[in-house]
């Protein structure tokens, strides 16, 4: 006799089995879904978790300049981000880094709708009252239509899906000039710390409503050429002019130069600085702040004050934006070293210029230990 079989609870099975495989991926991925209010860690949210993201805390932490112990890391990205984060979870999975998580966006973001409550403001608030600190890193320029801008011929769009997410974040985190009604996560919780490094400082002021100077050499200072920008001086050179000039040389692509810290900003009100202090930094940047965002402050700039360097903000005391690189593991590790321009003779290591030029190294020591102190502050102000 011929066995016959219903295909129903064999095509119910398989539904079944093909979502539950989906959702068990997408919790995955989802950190903050399943996370309880508050934990025993620090739980710090970073934005663009690449290799290169994950690689420069695995190595502060190896310094000792981020915490190594009760804290957990969590990588927020939109899942239509062009960066394949794929690298970054097997990179985590193969080396057993229990204390760092992902958590992936979904919500539709536009132009159009960042400044305002959206597909994703649900999600921004629960990553927001789960995480006890967030850091935004550097990247490719944000495209200038967010802010009302035409395109320089410089200008260097990449990844706008990756600026529409933390854009909204920001919007969302401080408020801004684009909606004054608009009441921002931190009014319920003002300690809250932000850091924003290189793009992460543009987008602090671009997210409150400001705009940037879009080609810093050719704008600010009216230059057409890299001979010319040669003649301003290493000090108000922000990326390394003779690395493009001369490629067959293999010049470190970044510059180093002092910055000015301006006296009623927070290095040297609360961090522990002094206004004749002029340490120097790693920067690699052709943008920066102009008109400046909602509540946002200058706090460094550049020697001849042309630049903006770092920003804070006038309300929320642990909102702070460096427009120069502290994280970087080659400003820590002796036995990378560079030359930097032709006539170097020999290669030096950068975290010997900090040390030559105090109080260098001190500046970004104490970056990091503020921002830590702050995070363990704030998590402890929530039990």
């Amino acid at each position: 006799m011929k066995m016959t079989f219903s295909k129903k609870p064999f095509f119910i099975l398989f539904i079944f089995l093909f979502l539950g495989g989906t959702l068990f991926s997408q919790s995955s991925d989802r950190y903050f879904d399943k996370a309880e209010p508050t934990s025993k860690e620090v739980r710090l949210a970073i934005f663009y978790p690449s290799l290169g993201t994950i690689n420069s805390l695995v190595e502060l932490r190896k310094k000792g300049l981020f915490p190594q112990e009760d804290i957990i890391v969590i990588g927020v990205y939109h899942e239509k981000e062009k960066t394949d984060y794929e690298k970054s979870k097997e990179f985590v999975k193969e080396n057993n880094m229990e204390w760092f998580k992902f958590h992936q966006i979904s919500g539709e973001l536009n132009k159009d709708n960042l400044f305002q409550k959206n597909s994703c403001t649900e999600d921004f608030k629960n990553i927001f009252q789960k995480s006890d600190g967030i850091i935004f890193f550097g990247g490719a320029d944000i495209p200038p239509s967010i802010y009302k801008s035409k395109t320089n011929l410089l200008t260097d769009i990449a990844t706008p899906y990756r600026h529409f997410l933390e854009l909204s974040f920001i919007f969302h985190l401080l408020g801004g000039f684009q909606d004054e009604n608009f009441e921002a996560f931190l009014e319920s919780s003002p300690q809250f710390p932000i850091l924003g490094i290189c793009l992460g400082a543009q987008s602090l002021n671009v997210g409150t409503g400001g705009t940037l100077t879009q080609d810093i050499w050719s704008v600010k200072y009216g230059k057409k050429y890299f001979e010319e920008v040669i003649d301003l001086g290493k000090e108000n050179w922000h990326a390394n002019p003779l690395a493009r000039l001369y490629p067959e040389e293999d010049l470190l692509p970044y510059n180093m130069h002092p910055i000015k810290l301006l006296e009623r900003g927070k290095f040297c009100s609360e961090i522990g600085f002094d206004k004749e202090d002029t340490p120097y930094i790693l920067s690699v940047h052709h943008q920066m702040a102009d008109k400046l965002g909602k509540r946002i402050k200058i706090a460094a700039t550049s020697l001849d004050g042309q630049v903006v360097e770092a920003i804070e903000h006038e309300k929320y005391p642990n909102v702070l934006g460096v427009q120069f690189h502290p994280e970087f593991p080659i400003l820590y590790d002796y036995e990378k070293k560079f030359r930097l321009t032709p006539q170097d003779t020999e290669e030096k290591s950068l975290l010997s210029i900090l040390e030559s030029n105090p109080p260098s190294l001190a500046f970004h020591k104490k970056i990091w230990a503020w921002f830590s102190q702050k995070l363990k502050k704030y998590r402890e102000s929530k039990k």
